[in-house]
């Protein structure tokens, strides 16, 4: 069948009842930032931005620019014991023949095409951390919005989004390769930039990094820097393996790592217009029935990428301060913190304080780069139920 997008479009006019944010987030122009206590962010990045840092951990930090965040930190909290972090889909809705289980996604084989659900699930360091309030819509529909909005530079595997956490996908012959793109040399993992550059390496991944930069440094251009996707930990890789190792044809590699550049320079064009720095990011391709290569997983999301407020970006970077992010690195900079999240057999839990701040975080950049308003659900019925009712659903008009 045709392929088809439930796309995101923003609305004429906000929900006031329903909507996640507030009225008194989206202030006039004529506002000012007031206490931590009594405002939060807008989604508007042109308001001033105040900073306000936690005790614990020290390097956390708080972007307010107006609005009340308590109201938020309220809804996130009742949310706290709903979270979706396992389905069992396979044992609910007919025609599903199996179930693998990601870091954050489900994925149900439904015959012909794949059922993606993205659950709460926080992942970093190949372990889970968290379930966050919201996520897996967030991310759903943070993916849609883009992916449609991607079409012009690439096809992609969606054929429909039957639900806020769902998203039916073509099934397609998947690269075990991550196309990872950077525009800034930072990170804390052990596969990030700045991690091994810290550590005096200057080639990666086929890339040549000259000495003296320094974290959160602009690159001098952008670059790739691939790696293969293993069931437990990703592994660098430069072009010249990836054909070698036969994982893709020079002509696969060639055509998807043209598309990742050019998603990854669009994709910082339009967060530019929305007040935000997208400093990297990663893509996955899949080649289709037919031989066309899909984009596929997720697009943009603050799972699959860092972004950083932009007009705040040079003036901290000139002070050795580390930018004002909107992505999970605060979370990643906890754990190291308190443990070897690599090593430990057991993590600590995660702060709820921590968790509520992510899932902020996430509403916030949902909210920035879609220009939409975030409608969490109202209805009564489990997460699940309503998931499997919906599924089963698509899947029979898909059927038909």
């Amino acid at each position: 069948m045709s392929q088809s997008i439930f796309c995101i479009n923003p609305p004429k006019t906000f929900n006031k009842r329903t909507s996640l944010l507030p009225s008194s987030a989206f202030p006039s122009s004529s506002s000012s930032p007031s206490s931590l206590s009594t405002r939060m962010p807008t989604k508007y990045p042109m308001y001033p931005l105040e900073i306000v840092s936690y005790q614990q951990p020290p390097s956390l930090e708080i972007l307010t620019r107006g609005g009340s965040r308590d109201e938020v930190l309220n809804s996130i909290r009742r949310a706290l014991p709903n979270c979706l972090s396992e389905t069992h889909l396979h044992e609910t809705v007919p025609g599903l023949k199996s179930k693998t289980r990601g870091k954050v996604r489900d994925v149900y084989d439904a015959g012909d095409y794949l059922v993606l659900v993205t659950t709460d699930r926080q992942s970093a360091f190949d372990r889970i951390l968290a379930s966050i309030p919201f996520k897996g819509e967030v991310l759903n529909q943070t993916s849609l919005w883009w992916f449609d909005r991607t079409q012009h530079i690439t096809p992609n595997a969606v054929v429909s989004a039957p639900d806020k956490n769902v998203t039916i996908a073509k099934k397609c012959c998947v690269f075990p390769v991550e196309f990872v793109v950077r525009g800034y040399i930072t990170g804390s993992t052990d596969t990030s930039l700045w991690t091994v550059y810290n550590k005096g390496v200057r080639q990666y991944c086929g890339n040549v990094l000259h000495d003296g930069m320094v974290k959160n440094q602009k690159l001098p251009a952008t670059i790739l820097t691939p790696t293969t996707k293993a069931s437990s930990h990703d592994i660098p890789v430069t072009p010249s393996e990836i054909i070698k190792l036969g994982l893709m044809t020079q002509a696969e590699y060639d055509e998807a790592s043209r598309k990742a550049l050019s998603l990854f320079e669009y994709g910082q064009r339009v967060a530019m217009e929305h007040g935000l720095l997208l400093v990297d990011t990663k893509y996955e391709f899949g080649k289709a029935h037919d031989g066309t290569i899909l984009l596929i997983d997720e697009v943009h999301t603050p799972d699959s990428s860092r972004y950083w407020i932009a007009q705040s970006y040079e003036e901290r970077f000139q002070n050795g301060l580390e930018p004002q992010n909107v992505d999970k690195e605060f979370l990643r900079l906890w754990f190291k913190e308190h443990c070897n999240p690599y090593e430990d057999e057991v993590l600590p839990d995660a702060p709820e304080e921590l968790v509520c701040e992510l899932a902020w975080r996430y509403l916030l950049l949902f909210e920035t780069i879609t220009n939409s308003r975030f409608e969490p659900p109202q209805e009564v019925e489990p997460i699940h139920d309503r998931i499997s009712r919906n599924v089963s659903l698509a899947l029979s008009s898909l059927q038909q």
